[in-house]
């Protein structure tokens, strides 16, 4: 058994390993080098090569079919809150209510609620600008970059502590889905260790990190379409919509039975294809007005939300793929084992295998839908919490950002940084999330 459990470790790492010097020393896609990773893992695995094709097959399939629709609505429903300048005026109104002293926390609060329902990516694109701008025109006693910097970056901390931890971002909604855990304790949870997280990452480590980096106008701006504003109200309805129908879903079996059937149309509302659905129809007159039929309008929507979602779905779909191929070799049953023979914890063990395939192949989504894919045999067989492990799935899959992270070159253009500086601020931000974030779940999974 130990043989063969050699083996089978053996497979996996030289399958990541294979993805990995394809996308960043080859230059291939992801789609492309995870999928020829994972058909390694099941060659070396020993597993017959028209097995490995079915699980590449029902990977993919079990991925898209899942959260295809969930990640394509994300997209459209981030593409309107930019486009409409949604997002930018609620980010606006927040620092200017908060004042100078208050800007690094009001950025750090737009962040949380604008990276609720969007990608990380679509986040930034649309807050840094306006934060930015925002910064810039704050007085900056004698601070300079450093104090646009710490701005950004506490902006920056709750778009990365929502994309770990919080559903109904699309990364924990996946691992829910995976690992069947509750919603709404989900929700509780993550909000009750990622604000704190949030603050140590952003506003309390800035202080330390901006400090000597210089920064240069950023390459990259937001794009927008000539239409009213929709106001602050508007915006935050949009943005809120989603997570209150998931949310409101958790309440139904909770209420009396003679009310029950009267409201079981929340039942329905609250998954998560159905709620985001709700929320971009309700965001195209709530944003645009009377121009939500405009050929510009509706072209620039789903040109928005198309052009990156097949770069998305393709990545996530092979991830899939990998994720199949190593729970077919029996990784995830020599997972529970080790748990089972009590040598780590589940949690601890859910935060590593995240960690690992964030470090090789740099995408957090690919880290959580792989590594959730494999944990549910640990998962029953501990008696470990699935909410718990989906956050622990969350906080390692944002370990160390680094080059072979899209986000980081993304972070690094919106920033001015030059590399050594987004190192210096956006990696250790990342890295402080992870750790801080797994701290604060080991500590709170005690009492929960």
């Amino acid at each position: 058994m130990i043989g063969a459990d050699a083996r089978l470790i053996g497979a996996a790492i030289t399958g990541i390993v294979l993805s990995v010097v394809l996308v960043v020393r080859g230059r291939f896609h992801p789609f492309v080098g995870l999928l020829c990773g994972a058909f390694a893992v099941g060659l070396l695995a020993g597993m017959p090569l028209a097995d490995t094709a079915k699980a590449v097959q029902k990977g993919v399939g079990d991925i898209l079919g899942g959260t295809g629709l969930v990640v394509a609505l994300g997209l459209a429903l981030g593409a309107m809150l930019q486009l409409s300048d949604g997002a930018g005026g609620l980010a606006r109104a927040a620092l200017r209510l908060s004042g100078p002293a208050g800007a690094p926390v009001a950025a750090l609060v737009a962040g949380l609620v604008i990276g609720l329902p969007l990608f990380f990516e679509t986040g930034l694109v649309l807050l840094l600008p306006i934060v930015a701008t925002a910064a810039a025109a704050l007085p900056q006693r004698g601070k300079g970059d450093e104090a646009k910097l710490s701005l950004m970056l506490s902006a920056i901390a709750g778009l990365a502590v929502v994309h770990a931890l919080v559903p109904p971002h699309p990364g924990p909604l996946l691992a829910v889905d995976a690992l069947h855990a509750n919603m709404a304790r989900t929700i509780g949870y993550g909000l009750l260790v990622g604000i704190p997280t949030a603050i140590i990452a952003g506003p309390l480590l800035s202080k330390i990190t901006a400090r000597g980096v210089r920064i240069a106008p950023p390459v990259l701006a937001a794009v927008r379409l000539n239409v009213p504003d929709p106001g602050v109200g508007r915006a935050l309805l949009v943005i809120l919509m989603p997570v209150v129908l998931i949310a409101a879903g958790q309440i139904q079996p909770l209420l009396p039975h003679a009310m029950a059937p009267n409201l079981a149309w929340l039942g329905f509302a609250s998954n998560p294809v159905v709620a985001l659905l709700i929320a971009c129809l309700a965001a195209l007159p709530l944003l645009f007005g009377r121009q939500l039929f405009a050929p510009t309008v509706q072209d620039a929507i789903w040109t928005e939300t198309m052009v990156p979602a097949g770069t998305i779905l393709l990545a996530i779909g092979a991830g899939g793929a990998l994720k199949q191929v190593l729970v077919g070799a029996g990784i995830s049953d020599l997972l529970a084992r080790l748990a089972s023979g009590g040598m780590l914890s589940p949690i601890v063990v859910a935060w590593l295998v995240a960690a690992a395939i964030r470090l090789s192949i740099g995408s957090a989504t690919v880290a959580t839908i792989t590594t959730a894919g494999i944990m549910p045999a640990l998962v029953v067989s501990s008696g470990a919490s699935p909410e718990w492990t989906v956050l622990a799935i969350g906080a390692g899959s944002v370990f160390f950002s680094h080059v072979n992270d899209p986000g980081f070159w993304l972070v690094k253009s919106y920033l001015g940084t030059d590399t050594p500086g987004t190192f210096r601020t956006w990696s250790v931000l990342e890295t402080v999330v992870s750790v801080v974030g797994l701290a604060f779940i080991l500590i709170a999974s005690q009492f929960f």
